[in-house]
């Protein structure tokens, strides 16, 4: 056949019919497993790389933040199905689902609004209250409660950018109370000089409990996990002793196992007025702790070695940098973060007098405000400043609408489970892999066909 002119053979519906294969435009689109963008000849006659805004949306999708905000939803999410649960009248209208079903979707939604109603009202923002002071006093409770948790996160995140798992924070509190109890309690000086004092020997002791376990590590290769278990009971049970003793720390004049009140002088002063007691120049130390941090381990000469050892050893030794010394700097560092959480508890919350309770699970909460906040300095501060929401917001949570405090531990709990598995997170949420993951899989994927061959 002859065509007409046009490159078309007469009779033909498209220009297309009757090429070869090879000189057929490429065919792209949902249908056949290509996009436009990855199809498209580029510049130099390749394959044009992805619009640059997918490849932010992607790595943004990737990041850790986006992880950890997601399991946040996620636990809070858990958190209201287990408060409806746990909800009586739910339970009693549950009993007649089927017959009235908007009875129980309505008592889900009071428990659960009512539940984190009540936590924001605690931990943020009070609106029923009647002055302004007053509204606001939840979020002065939340930065109070927060301060312990973010020194003593900085403590377990700092040993954790070395490769140690510091779990001695309790035993590094407990001891930094009784050696600024020891040293400065029985002293007569004018504030200007008895506070920083106080503060100065509390941080030395907890530094020096963490240092034993980072010379013991250094020296003998003991794991830090044994050493730091062993050691809370020690300052546990020493700590206990010297308050039931007359002449140490015991109260004078009493028979009671508890120690003397924090002198007035030794007290941090509170930071915005006596109506938020909770909120005392104590917050303040620990931001400037959390700016030593992070400048420490992201901008110091010694920070680098830190995480160089932290990273991998064997390289870091190769390098000429002393491990063992690092691993004795980075216990004294976490130890005396650890001693400022002690700081803040004695000299801020508790001023009445302390026992072997003084450190009411800050050093084993310390572990999960330092996974949470990935083990960085500003993840830390804002880790600690959400479990001190959930801890001020728990007890409005109980006083008004009846929901145990055990629910908002669950919560806590279902946050770190599920930034422990940011897998899992991905899969609900379709998130794209990381290329660590791709990889792994890849790799599985060449072990499973080894195997099969």
């Amino acid at each position: 056949m002859s065509d007409d002119g046009r490159g078309i053979t007469p009779g033909a519906s498209e220009p297309t019919r009757g090429l070869p294969p090879e000189q057929l435009p490429t065919v792209s689109g949902p249908l056949t497993g290509t996009s436009d963008a990855s199809a498209s000849p580029g510049p130099d006659g390749g394959v044009a790389p992805p619009p640059r805004q997918n490849v932010v949306i992607k790595e943004m999708l990737r990041s850790n933040w986006v992880t950890t905000i997601l399991a946040i939803v996620v636990a809070m999410v858990v958190g209201g199905i287990l408060m409806a649960l746990t909800d009586e009248d739910v339970r009693a209208a549950s009993v007649y689902f089927f017959a009235r079903p908007g009875d129980t979707f309505v008592a889900v939604w009071n428990s659960v609004y009512g539940g984190y109603e009540a936590l924001f009202r605690g931990a943020i923002y009070n609106p029923r209250a009647p002055d302004f002071l007053t509204q606001i006093r939840p979020l002065t409770n939340t930065l109070g409660f927060a301060a312990p948790l973010i020194a003593a996160g900085l403590g377990v995140a700092l040993a954790f950018r070395v490769g140690l798992f510091n779990i001695g924070g309790r035993g590094q509190i407990l001891i930094a109370c009784a050696v600024a109890a020891l040293v400065t309690f029985n002293l007569d000086l004018p504030m200007f000089i008895h506070l920083p004092l106080t503060l100065a020997a509390g941080i030395a002791g907890g530094a020096i409990w963490g240092g034993i376990v980072g010379v013991l590590k250094a020296r003998t290769g003991a794991h830090e996990v044994i050493l730091t278990i062993m050691l809370n009971y020690v300052a546990f049970y020493l700590v206990a002793w010297m308050v039931r003793t007359p002449g140490i720390l015991q109260r004078p004049a009493g028979d009671q196992p508890i120690s003397a009140p924090t002198p007035e002088t030794a007290q941090f002063p509170a930071l915005i007025g006596d109506r938020f007691p909770l909120l005392d120049w104590g917050f303040v130390i620990v931001i400037g702790a959390t700016v030593f941090v992070w400048w420490l381990v992201e901008r110091s000469s010694l920070g680098f070695r830190l995480r160089a050892v932290g990273e991998n050893p064997h390289a870091a030794r190769a390098a000429g940098i002393s491990v063992q010394r690092m691993y004795i700097y980075a216990m004294l560092f976490a130890g005396g973060l650890a001693g400022l959480a002690g700081m803040n508890q004695i000299q801020g919350s508790v001023t009445t007098g302390f026992d072997g309770y003084i450190d009411a699970g800050i050093g084993f909460d310390a572990i999960t405000v330092a996974l949470l906040g990935r083990s960085r300095a500003w993840g830390v501060f804002a880790a600690g400043l959400l479990f001190g929401a959930l801890k001020a917001g728990s007890f409005t949570m109980q006083a008004s609408q009846g929901i145990p405090v055990d629910i908002v531990l669950v919560v806590q709990s279902l946050i770190v489970l599920f930034i422990a598995a940011p897998p899992l997170i991905r899969t609900i949420f379709f998130l794209p892999k990381t290329d660590a993951e791709k990889a792994a899989k890849a790799r599985a994927k060449v072990a499973k066909k080894a195997v099969a061959a």
